[in-house]
């Protein structure tokens, strides 16, 4: 034993815990968008949410990550805390498949047997990630080297730890060590405190089976040391939760409860089984072992918790006690930049919150042109003050998402995102506009003449039809309700230019006055802007899917030669002609 041997296992942990993450951000990274949908889905059901829970931290591997995640999601007001306790338990679960994979590591036999050893076929799959990251440019390829490479270092970091325990064996203190470790309430409090130290409760668990693949530690020993590394874990969400909210605090509390209840619960068992003189827990604990024990803990853990979920939050809500907490209207939490595929369908909930303000905004200041209402008015104001927050919070949000790393779909999402969302921003400024217009009409007890309010009638329904298209064509992405705008706007432009013409003409024949006409000007034009942005909207949708934004080439290219074009063209003339 020698100073080499504490390098060793440092350099060991490293390897582990930076291949963990290489590996984690790739597997996130292949996830993709979705997450966020699926689970505000399934959260009201505490089964489905434990094996979505399970599911998502397998593919992320890592608990810590998602219960960050969970607070993320809680503290912006999308899922409700009383429905986080399946998914946390089906994450505790989940974590447990990095102990089973390392277990592999205690195989021997037959040479197709020992190909199941990790550190037989992690460089194989170390030098595939490599070719891949070479002469691949596809960036699902580049996700999948990351994870075979990241895999690869975590083997490479457990194996080092292993040999470092073999020679800590040898050293004149590690006994001593082993020894105060076969006290269960000693062996809890110091996983618990290096799993908080490290935060990384998979990366105690392997060192555990490092000392138990060197034959150190017996059952005993190994239990508590299981326990402490998932009370240990619930630190990195404790440091996660400064400054949310209470019910996104509670979400750290019910992590906290269910491991400490539940590792009380097994201590007590084992304590029991002492006493009774039962002799497993006196003999060694292979790696396998050590992989059970931390699957058993936290499938019995779900069971015995499961009838008690009622008051196990009320028990959170009374350690986090609710008060008066300032509403605010949107919140995007940095902390769910933990897992971007997850942020990036946060962020695109909210923009179609926005684009929906945005049309219930221009609908209800249109709908004052047939009579003033000012409790209207107000409204209008009031959401146009919500879109502005909107595009402020995204927009910064988005170029934060856009720093990580993101897959090709979920890059898309987001540029689609930034090119639209000033669009409905602009939306819901001529909706106010539109309110000054109502407002002067009827501060100047004028209105227009019954051909004009004719006219004005066919255009406000071409425009609810553009803006029902438009917010459709967002939301779900449809291209053939986004290739529909194009040539309905086209229609507004030519409806617009006749209204003008046919104003001019009744004003030349003295049967309407100038300060209609500078009314109606202004009313015409914010109904063109109106149209313009929701043009804007269809063509960020439509080059989104071809990753290009030469918006005018595509423009004159779709007008000239598309046949689609001239059709939809033709049925929207004939059906809001005057």
């Amino acid at each position: 034993m020698d100073i080499f041997s504490i390098f060793t296992l440092l350099g060991g942990l490293a390897f582990f815990l930076f291949g963990m993450n290489v590996m984690s951000n790739g597997l996130e990274t292949m996830a993709g968008g979705g997450l966020e949908k699926t689970m505000k889905k399934v959260t009201s059901n505490d089964f489905l949410g434990f094996f979505l829970g399970a599911g998502i931290t397998v593919a992320i591997q890592s608990s810590s990550a998602f219960t960050v995640m969970l607070i993320g999601l809680v503290n912006s007001g999308l899922i409700n805390f009383s429905n986080t306790f399946g998914l946390i338990m089906g994450s505790n679960v989940g974590t447990t498949l990095t102990a089973w994979l390392l277990s592999l590591a205690g195989i021997e036999g037959k040479w197709y047997i020992e190909i199941l050893n990790p550190s037989v076929f992690a460089p194989v799959l170390a030098f595939i990630g490599i070719a891949m990251q070479m002469l691949s440019k596809s960036q699902k390829k580049s996700n999948l080297a990351n994870i075979f490479i990241g895999f690869t270092i975590l083997i490479c970091g457990m194996d080092f730890m292993s040999d470092s325990m073999l020679s800590f064996r040898d050293l004149p203190g590690f006994d001593s060590f082993l020894a105060t470790l076969k006290s269960p309430i000693i062996a809890l409090f110091v996983s618990t405190a290096f799993t908080g130290v490290i935060q990384s409760s998979a990366a105690t668990i392997g060192i555990v089976q490092a000392l138990a693949l060197s034959g150190g530690i017996t059952w005993e020993m190994a239990i508590p040391l299981v326990l402490g590394a998932n009370i240990g874990t619930c630190v990195t969400a404790l440091i996660g939760s400064i400054g949310t909210s209470k019910s996104a605090k509670r979400v750290v509390v019910m992590h906290f409860a269910v491991n400490v209840f539940g590792s009380i619960f097994c201590m007590i068992i084992m304590y029991i089984l002492r006493a009774f003189g039962i002799e497993i827990l006196e003999a060694e604990i292979a790696m396998v072992g050590v992989a059970i024990v931390h699957t058993l803990f936290n499938t019995i853990n779900t069971v015995i918790l499961l009838p008690v979920k009622k008051p196990l939050i009320k028990f959170c809500e009374w350690v986090v006690p609710a008060h008066e907490e300032k509403k605010q209207i949107i919140i995007l939490d940095d902390r769910l930049l933990t897992m971007p595929a997850v942020a990036v369908g946060t962020a695109f909930d909210y923009t179609t919150q926005m684009s929906a303000l945005s049309i219930e905004a221009i609908k209800k200041s249109l709908s004052l042109l047939d009579g003033f209402d000012e409790k209207i008015a107000e409204e209008v104001k009031e959401l146009e003050g919500q879109i502005d927050e909107y595009e402020d919070k995204l927009g910064t949000f988005m170029v934060k998402i856009s720093k990580e790393e993101i897959s090709y779909s979920d890059a898309n999402q987001v540029t689609k995102m930034l090119h639209t969302i000033n669009d409905f921003e602009r939306i819901g400024d001529h909706a106010c506009n539109m309110v000054k217009v109502a407002k002067e009409m009827k501060d100047k007890e004028i209105c227009f003449s019954d051909e004009a309010t004719k006219e004005i009638s066919a255009l406000t329904d071409a425009i609810y039809e553009i803006l029902d298209l438009t917010k459709e064509s967002f939301e779900t992405g449809n291209l053939a309700t986004a290739f529909r705008i194009e040539p309905l706007e086209q229609v507004i432009d030519k409806l617009i230019f006749d209204i003008k013409a046919h104003h001019i003409s009744r004003l030349q024949k003295g049967n309407c006055t100038i300060e209609l006409g500078f009314i109606l000007h202004d009313l015409l034009t914010n109904y063109e802007r109106v149209s313009d942005h929701c043009s804007n909207i269809a063509v960020a949708i439509i080059e989104t899917k071809h990753g290009s934004f030469e918006t005018h080439e595509y423009l004159r290219d779709i007008k000239g030669t598309n046949e689609e074009f001239k059709k939809d063209y033709e049925e929207y003339l004939e059906k809001f002609t005057f």
